[in-house]
């Protein structure tokens, strides 16, 4: 019968650097390959018992793997802040202010990274701010991708019309900002799931107007649909599948 995998108290529901567990005598490097712990990054382990989520691989990178001027942005920094809409083995994405790696696992991208772009969030992991997150996935992304994050962030009051739009007034003369723009002009926080999203840009870019989202159809007061999508004054509506709202890789 296997023997069950060494697990000492200390490391349960924990997120550590596997040398270091090796240097305090908790864990041999034979334990470090059982199936009580997962391999997130080189050096990094989790207890297996932690729920693998794109969360979870990004405060890791933040917190062990990148290094102290770098911070976790995009996607993944909008995952931090509560939009995750990436599945748990995509690459966590990362702003450096200079060159490091390659880092298996990770997509470092280069920029400028001011102070003020940055927040401290649990156990000191730096992730970009919604703002610069905002910015980040509108230059990085295609926009029907950025704006299912966008919606999401904004639907969650984490990002605030006002608040973004005299951010984007402040950084006209950046490069990318018409792109930025142009992006945040399609976002609607009142989208209910990234599918609706992404269909919604598509929609508006290949020519239809902006659609009213979330349009209920009554008749004599009284409820009869929601629709995802609707055109009122054309009388057309469109709904997404509901099988595929909460799943990221759709």
């Amino acid at each position: 019968m296997p023997r069950s995998p060494r697990r000492p108290p200390e490391l349960r529901r924990r997120i550590f650097r596997g040398s270091e567990a090796r240097r305090l005598g908790l864990l041999t490097p034979s334990d470090l390959r059982s199936t009580g712990w997962r391999r997130l990054f080189r050096d990094v382990y989790a207890d297996a018992d932690i729920p693998l989520t794109h969360e979870v691989r990004a405060w890791a990178a933040g917190r062990y793997v990148i290094p102290a001027e770098a911070a976790i942005g995009g996607r993944s920094a909008a995952a931090l802040h509560g939009a995750c809409l990436v599945a748990a083995d995509d690459p966590v994405e990362v702003v450096s202010v200079r060159d490091f790696g390659p880092v298996t696992g990770l997509k470092i991208r280069r920029g400028p990274l001011a102070p003020s772009q940055v927040l401290a969030g649990r156990g000191g992991v730096r992730v970009t701010t919604p703002l610069r997150t905002c910015w980040d996935l509108c230059r990085w992304h295609p926009a029907e991708e950025a704006v299912a994050h966008l919606d999401s962030l904004l639907a969650r009051g984490v990002l605030r019309a006002p608040e973004l739009t005299a951010y984007l007034a402040g950084q006209r003369n950046e490069p990318g900002w018409r792109r930025v723009f142009e992006t945040v002009a399609l976002t609607d926080p009142a989208a209910q799931s990234p599918p609706e999203s992404r269909l919604r840009v598509r929609l508006v870019r290949a020519g239809l107007p902006p659609p009213v989202a979330q349009f209920v159809l009554a008749h004599e007061g009284r409820f009869v649909a929601r629709f995802d999508l609707a055109w009122p004054s054309a009388r057309v509506a469109v709904d997404c599948d509901d099988g595929r709202h909460t799943r990221p890789e759709q």
